[in-house]
């Protein structure tokens, strides 16, 4: 006979077995502590764990674990701080349109969209470049779930929303909130969906040209039989972000005026899209190319001409990602695929510009679709699963953990919210030149910032579900993987943070004094209760900065400032959205507690910094060798 100690999902109860092993002992229930509130729940996990303690153990060995799953309701009804900004924010009228259709939209999640999703998970593209004679096929098989979501896309209007503006410069806000409850649940859709919604963009802001209407029709139709999904074709071999001296790709124009690309497409996102734009150089007469950005114009092309064959296009494979795996990323040689030059030659960089706008949006919607998931799913379990004797959510330090989660979502959430409004201002010419500037300087702030807080975010909720957080067949997760890349896409955080110096440098300073504006206007909510110290802190950030930005000469690296100047804009300015949103009358107590949470952290880490000499001239050749040398033996 030996004494065991079950395990920790079951009870801290001893048992004493004996072999071949049938329980003898009792065990000591009494050190089940409950509360009246939790003890009908414990009691039934009670109930059970004896009935286990009597099965032969031969058998108990073979039960899977047993935890109660964690289930959300409609999305959209149970986001207070969506339903608060909403009912702030859009006139009565479109409130009452808009709440009606995401209502239906979140039913239609909950009972059919989120199923799809799973599917798509669990049934990846598969690609099948030879059939069984050798001829070469190239195709890219997608499961049925997918063909589905893309149908459903087109049946709520998730791209066209945008562009009908039934609601003016609300309808971008509309159209944001809806692909933010979608995304979760899309199983990868929302991948296409913002590359489809980038193309669209570039051809509105091109005029729609005739050549080109038919296409921009296609993107933005409610029909799932005429929707289209666009592809971004930029990434090549040798470069990612760096397009201008990375892509390599020939258009030779043709005696009809169309022009055949050549070249090798190293990371293509949604390989099964409808068409794609993508940038080349135009040869000339000769052959030859001009190189850096100047030399490159943008393309649109259809895949696929209309008996289903590819447009010249070989897939070399399907790259085999950590994530987003539901959606089908492929290398793609062009051997003189058709296409339309749609920029000015030698402006394509310029002309991309507003998809990647666009996109970035998009990566910002993602990033706080996924926090949201996470927390929503943590919160549900905190209130089924029982561990040392009473409810997770009874226990102070996980709902901290908790709490701290939910005051960066909501910070996300608002900084998104901002800049899909200013957005939907701009795009119906209703925004002032300091609101366009601000759109400018949010949107790679906004990207930078969420794709970082969303990957911490969501890898602390999956370890708020303990082990179960780590399997696979739970779903979380394919939650974290698919949420790792969005630091990555649209742009890296380096990347964007140097994209935010370039914004400030073009505006010659106007950005950051609007910002800066903007930000002082806190001080009307100073007198709010509950709220003196949070505006006092924010204000306190907003200053810091200024003198940073007064003191930073010759003798100061703006490169490598470059990140925590961009992390302090985000603290600060999301502060200022926290702190405006509790200032309502009708304000929750959770949004006064998230506010003052929120200002709690270093808003303006950049400044401290700055004494320190990190950003000195000489800190690049330390920060070089500190790397190096730790590498020597």
């Amino acid at each position: 006979m030996f004494t065991c100690r079950l395990p920790w999902w079951r009870s801290s109860a001893t048992c004493k077995l004996s072999w071949p092993g049938r329980f003898l002992g009792e065990v000591p229930t009494q050190q089940i502590n409950t509360t009246t509130g939790q003890r009908q729940h414990v009691g039934v996990q009670e109930k059970q764990l004896l009935e286990n303690l009597e099965m032969p153990l031969v058998r108990r060995g073979t039960e899977t674990l047993y935890q109660e799953q964690p289930k959300t309701g409609n999305p959209y009804l149970e986001d207070a701080l969506l339903r608060s900004y909403l009912e702030t924010h859009l006139p009565p009228k479109v409130l009452e349109e808009v709440n009606q259709d995401l209502e239906r939209f979140g039913n239609r999640l909950l009972t059919k969209i989120s199923p799809l999703g799973r599917e798509c998970e669990l049934n990846p593209p598969v690609f099948r470049q030879y059939d069984a004679w050798g001829q070469r096929l190239d195709h890219i098989l997608t499961c049925s779930a997918w063909k589905r979501m893309k149908e459903i896309a087109a049946e709520e209007g998730l791209v066209a929303e945008g562009y009908e503006r039934r609601y003016s410069n609300w309808s971008r806000l509309h159209q944001a909130v809806k692909l933010y409850l979608f995304s979760s649940s899309s199983g990868g859709f929302n991948c296409p969906l913002a590359m489809t919604d980038g193309a669209a963009k570039v051809i509105e802001s091109l005029g729609t040209p005739g050549c080109l209407k038919n296409a921009f029709d296609h993107l933005t139709s409610r029909d799932p039989k005429k929707f289209w999904t666009s592809g971004q074709w930029m990434t090549e071999r040798k470069g990612g972000s760096d397009v201008a001296q990375g892509t390599e790709t020939v258009a030779r124009k043709q005696p009809d005026g169309t022009y055949r690309l050549y070249g090798f497409k190293w990371f293509t996102s949604a390989a099964d899209s409808d068409m794609a734009l993508t940038l080349a150089r135009v040869a000339d007469a000769e052959g030859r190319v001009k190189q850096g950005s100047g030399g490159l114009s943008l393309f649109f092309l259809k895949v696929r001409d209309e008996e289903g064959k590819l447009n010249n296009i070989q897939v070399q494979r399907l790259k085999d990602k950590l994530g987003t795996r539901q959606m089908a990323t492929a290398e793609l040689w062009l051997h003189g695929a058709e296409a339309e030059l749609i920029s000015v030659e030698g402006r394509g960089v310029a002309s991309v510009s507003n998809m990647l706008n666009i996109t970035r949006i998009h990566n910002v919607i993602g990033a706080v679709a996924s926090m949201r998931r996470m927390i929503s799913l943590s919160r549900d379990y905190a209130c089924r699963r029982v561990a040392f004797g009473k409810l997770l959510k009874d226990h102070p330090l996980h709902m901290q953990t908790i709490a701290r989660m939910e005051v960066q979502t909501r910070g996300a959430f608002l900084l998104l919210m901002e800049t899909v409004r200013l957005l939907g201002l701009v795009e119906t010419n209703a925004a002032s030149e300091g609101e366009q500037l601000l759109l400018r300087l949010l949107v790679p702030v906004a990207k930078l910032y969420t794709g970082k807080q969303a990957s911490a975010v969501v890898i602390e909720a999956m370890e708020s579900f303990g082990g179960q957080g780590y399997m696979e067949d739970t779903g979380l997760p394919a939650i974290v993987r698919d949420t790792l890349v969005l630091s990555i896409w649209e742009g890296t955080t380096n990347i964007l943070s140097l994209d935010v110096l370039r914004s400030l440098s073009k505006s010659q300073g106007q950005a950051m004094a609007v910002f800066l504006s903007t930000v002082h206007k806190l001080e009307v909510a100073s007198g709010s209760v509950g709220l003196e110290a949070a505006v006092g802190r924010t204000l306190g950030a907003a200053s810091s900065l200024t003198q940073f930005l007064e003191v930073a000469g010759p003798g100061v690296n703006m490169e490598l400032a470059a990140r925590d100047f961009s992390y302090s804009l985000a603290r600060i300015y999301a502060g200022a959205l926290l702190i405006e949103h509790a200032a309502r009358p009708d304000a929750s107590s959770a949004d006064v507690l998230a506010a003052c949470r929120w200002c709690e952290q270093e808003l303006c880490p950049v400044a401290p910094a700055l004494g320190s000499g990190s950003y000195a001239a000489e800190a690049a050749l330390q920060d070089t060798a500190l790397v190096f040398q730790s590498c020597r033996l």
